[in-house]
């Protein structure tokens, strides 16, 4: 990973060194200058903004999840910025840590005041519908106009026919590990089963350089993690007909199995959140763990990382004996509530953020860690710039929902909100309930909520 190939952007005829184009810092000034003229900005805000005129005087106030790039962060506050350029709505940005969203965007909903949109996550927004503008017109619109939603991303943003949210991205989750210390554990090549990764994690204890997943309420990770573990042994929460379905032999496998990786682990899993197993990876504790690509540019862009930059590699998660790859991945909507007083400057600065001009500017400031929610979007050239990036790639179009095997709606996102997958692992290779007890446990919180 230290050759720097050229990539070149047809839409814009020019070609970029890599690590230019994708750090941090240096990603926002190519976003200024990608941005083009202000006339050229204000004439396609101008156009966005035209099926949804915005109401004398409005301004917006979005809440979103605190980011963990900076080029994503910066890429999304230019485009913003044009926004405002343009039509003359300003746009406030409040931040939260990602546990803090959710809790914060219910309590905004149930109120009826504070932000008039929200960045949120997986099916939140089906935790209270009917507080929430109903955005087909514009859902369909961009649909038709880029390709089409993906499949799994749609899902959690649409009720029946009425969409109540937009989809955002995904953000991938893929396994992060140190290629040295794979290989001095014994390994050649990454396993590709689950079998073979059990047998890797204790190489890598044996040899000092444990691995590391977060069994804490972390919503990303410790989601994607216990989700993955779940069903790649074939366990469910739900079956197709919204029956509980986590009293099963694959079930009970998966928690074995989980066990016995836990016994490999960096002490203290148990507690960690989303930020820790990045500071645990970047300190040198841990050798492997599951990420967004976002671990892979905290240590290049810092010099002081670049022996661990440089030996980072990634792959997607292993396939258990279910037979097939089954990832969750981090996704995220956008949604603008009842309450806003200013629903068509909504709307508008909605539209203007899915068009190409500045979807693309925020997929490349991203640097991968956001996967496009229209199919339009799939050859934009951040995908092929980097090795890193190929495990990330395709999270749109194969992620699982996580009401799976059962439909999305309230019962499946007050399920996830609860973080009832998580617990029932953590649980149980904790020692906390035995793995009877713990599916017990998981049981009866999912039919409350299937009831």
């Amino acid at each position: 990973m230290t050759n720097d190939p050229k990539i070149f952007d047809p839409r814009r005829g020019f070609s970029l060194d890599r690590r230019t184009f994708l750090s941090g810092s240096a990603a926002v000034a190519l976003g200024g200058a990608l941005a083009g003229s202000f006339a050229s900005r204000k004439a396609m805000a101008q156009a966005a903004a035209a099926t949804f005129q915005p109401e004398e005087g409005a301004s917006l106030r979005l809440l979103r999840w605190v980011p963990f790039v900076k080029g994503e962060e910066d890429a999304w506050n230019a485009n913003t910025a044009a926004f405002t350029e343009a039509t003359g709505v300003d746009v406030r940005i409040d931040q939260e840590s990602w546990e803090d969203v959710r809790p914060k965007a219910a309590v905004a909903a149930n109120v009826g005041s504070g932000p008039d949109i929200v960045m949120t996550w997986f099916d939140d927004p089906f935790q209270y519908p009917d507080k929430l503008v109903d955005v087909t017109d514009l859902a369909n619109a961009l649909g038709n106009q880029y390709g089409g939603w993906y499949e799994g991303l749609e899902g959690y943003a649409r009720q029946g026919d009425t969409f109540i949210a937009l989809p955002l991205c995904a953000i991938a989750n893929a396994i992060c590990y140190r290629d040295s210390h794979m290989k001095a554990a014994g390994f050649d090549e990454f396993p590709k089963d689950t079998a073979g990764f059990l047998e890797l994690c204790k190489a890598l204890k044996a040899k000092g350089t444990p691995a590391g997943f977060p069994h804490g309420k972390a919503v990303g990770d410790g989601n994607n993690y216990a989700h993955w573990l779940l069903w790649s042994h074939g366990g469910m929460t739900v079956d197709e007909n919204g029956k509980v379905a986590i009293n099963s032999p694959e079930t009970k496998a998966a928690i074995e199995y989980a066990i016995e990786l836990y016994k490999t682990f960096i002490p203290g899993t148990e507690s960690w959140l989303d930020i820790n197993n990045n500071r645990a990876f970047l300190a040198g504790q841990v050798s492997l763990t599951a990420n967004g690509v976002s671990l892979y540019y905290a240590a290049a862009n810092d010099p002081a990382l670049k022996e661990i930059a440089e030996d980072i590699r990634t792959t997607n998660l292993p396939i258990g004996p279910v037979g097939k790859s089954v990832e969750l991945h981090q996704t995220t909507t956008l949604s603008i509530f009842k309450h806003s007083q200013y629903p068509n400057a909504a709307k508008a600065y909605l539209n203007f953020m899915y068009q190409a001009e500045q979807m693309n500017k925020w997929l490349e400031g991203a640097s991968a860690y956001c996967c496009q929610p229209l199919k339009a979007f799939a050859d934009n050239p951040v995908w092929t710039s980097n090795p890193a990036h190929a495990a990330y790639a395709n999270a749109s179009a194969t992620l699982r929902p996580n009401g799976y095997a059962g439909p999305l709606g309230p019962a499946s996102a007050g399920v996830m909100a609860d973080y009832v997958v998580v617990d029932m692992f953590a649980e149980a290779v904790t020692g906390q309930r035995t793995p009877e007890e713990a599916i017990a446990n998981a049981e009866r919180r999912i039919a409350r909520y299937y009831r």
